[in-house]
């Protein structure tokens, strides 16, 4: 009897519609808003959840949840189910790897 490998593609864009729900205590933490990924493998790294710390719907955090790919339980048709046992806030990320090609072809980072 041979194995049979199933393959699912999904948009980005159905991905970002679902709630990402912890498993660890039931919350929803929110909807995915990006995605970190290793160009050089193709692999996602993690997935982005913005946390919505508002004042009176007037000022946003801009800090943001990264869950690695690994804390990924599973991705069902309306939430994604992570594994995160201890949250972490992270601010922006600053990369410090970032190159920029001028009209010349000259690299400079950033």
């Amino acid at each position: 009897m041979t194995d049979r490998v199933v393959r699912a593609s999904m948009k980005i864009s159905d991905f970002q519609t679902k709630d990402v729900i912890n498993v660890v205590d039931g919350k929803r933490l929110g909807h995915i808003s990006d995605l970190e990924l290793d160009l050089r493998q193709g692999i996602i790294e993690a997935i982005v959840v913005p946390i919505n710390n508002k004042f009176m719907g007037l000022f946003g955090s801009g800090s943001d949840m990264i869950i690695p790919w690994k804390n990924i339980v599973k991705i069902g048709s309306d939430v994604v189910l992570v594994r995160m046992d201890e949250l972490t806030q992270v601010q922006p990320q600053q990369y410090d790897k970032t190159v920029y090609i001028d009209r010349d072809g000259r690299a400079t980072k950033g």
